[in-house]
């Protein structure tokens, strides 16, 4: 007898985790995705400030999936559903026929309708971005050094990151803390004092998510590391080497976009409703059609209170295993209860031994709730080497500031804040 074919698109937590649920199932699984590694996002900062190396935060997914037989893994990318012939198009294979389809193809930078400011202002999403905002960052920092134009000079030491989001504050406090006290020491001409960062908010106050409380604690440990807040000032502008914040212009050649993001075409792809930010508006049991899932930031779905879930990795995670289960329970006639979702709690760190965390009714803030934020962290990573590495690696930086993946990788030149700028 055939076995139901489940196709997962997407290789991210909740794709991920719906996979390696049905690792018992009597199903065939494939698995498709654009990029042949699942990539821990939540510390894709650290890469982009020279904390961490981008092996120690994925790992390909065929070695993660290696033992479990049911699945296979597909490298490509999906331009399009046919819903009506169960059919999945595929940019490089042949069209990939399924009995079930889960949609988890995550989201992407969202500019608010200005696409014009992604070559000067690059977000944060892949391995890539991370990479590309790591160039920018130590060339910037290595321009700086020979530069004798003070202007000129001032602009490279200036760093812009824009959204009050846990990924701006993280972005923000890391660049603070590699351009205030990790290479400060290791350079002749700049000091703890020379370098500029700016985080700004355009809503009233940071970390919005959070209670009041832990939103003042972290802009008060924002501040304590020199970052330079601005918050109730809309982004109006961006243009090579400068932003204009409210009324007022500032030069930087380092700016980094942590402000909003947008679906993927999952919506579009299936001619479905979506919300503003272009997610799938599913039903309670996470369906688009009856044979269609989605789950993570592809999907938008409400709790009882009527808001959307957050777009974090225990939510999607949840939804893998939800989706996973009501599959089985489908194909034995059953009918799935609604997917609940159970408030693991949120965390964001701030800096080296700053964060704030709020798990229910218990709420920290400072050393103990980033001991708790790394504890959460190395739990989620994928396989144990990257968990020994990355704790070892924040151990050693703990105690000597020091940032151990300062490599400018590519041509010095192309990718200078000069050039990256003229060619926008």
């Amino acid at each position: 007898m055939k076995k139901p074919h489940v196709v997962v698109v997407g290789g991210g937590f909740g794709g991920l985790t719906a996979v390696q649920s049905l690792r018992h199932a009597p199903v065939d699984i494939t698995l498709v995705d654009r990029r042949n590694h699942h990539l821990f996002q939540p510390l894709l900062y650290q890469v982009a400030t020279a904390g961490l190396s981008p092996a120690e935060i994925a790992a390909p997914i065929r070695a993660i999936l290696r033992n479990q037989r049911n699945a296979r893994v597909v490298l490509d990318e999906v331009t399009g559903v046919a819903a009506d012939r169960q059919l999945l198009h595929l940019a490089h294979g042949n069209p990939l026929g399924y009995d079930w389809l889960v949609l988890a193809t995550g989201a992407r930078h969202s500019y608010f309708g200005n696409p014009g400011w992604a070559a000067h202002a690059p977000g944060l999403k892949s391995l890539d971005d991370a990479l590309a905002i790591r160039r920018r960052v130590l060339l910037a920092l290595e321009r700086a050094e020979t530069e004798l134009d003070r202007e000129r000079r001032k602009a490279l030491l200036t760093f812009v990151v824009i959204g009050g989001g846990p990924t701006g504050v993280e972005m923000a406090g890391a660049i603070a803390e590699l351009a205030r006290k990790s290479v400060s020491r290791d350079f002749r001409s700049i000091t703890p004092h020379c370098s500029r960062v700016v985080l700004v908010e355009a809503g009233p106050g940071l970390l919005p998510a959070f209670t009041r409380r832990l939103s003042a604690h972290a802009e008060a440990a924002v501040r304590g590391l020199g970052v330079e807040l601005r918050t109730g000032a809309p982004v109006k502008a961006i243009e090579p080497e400068r932003v204009q914040i409210g009324d007022d212009w500032i030069r930087a050649a380092t700016i980094v976009w942590a402000a909003g993001v947008e679906a993927s075409p999952a919506a579009r792809w299936l001619g479905a409703d979506a919300d503003r930010a272009g997610r799938v508006r599913v039903d309670a049991g996470l369906r688009v059609r009856p044979r269609i899932f989605a789950i993570g930031d592809t999907a938008c779905a409400v709790g009882p209170d009527g808001r959307p879930f957050p777009g974090i990795a225990p939510v999607a995670k949840q939804q893998g295993r939800y989706v996973a289960r009501a599959i089985l329970a489908l194909e034995t006639g059953r009918t799935p209860p609604p997917f609940t979702y159970r408030d693991a709690g949120k965390l964001a760190t701030i800096g080296r031994s700053r964060a704030i965390a709020e798990m229910g009714s218990l709420k920290l803030s400072g050393h103990s709730a980033w001991l708790l934020w790394c504890v959460a962290h190395l739990f989620f990573l994928t396989g144990f080497r990257n968990r020994v590495t990355v704790g070892l690696g924040w151990l050693w930086s703990y105690f000597t500031f020091a940032r151990g993946a300062r490599l400018i990788t590519g041509d010095t030149e192309s990718h200078s804040p000069e050039r990256l700028s003229a060619a926008a």
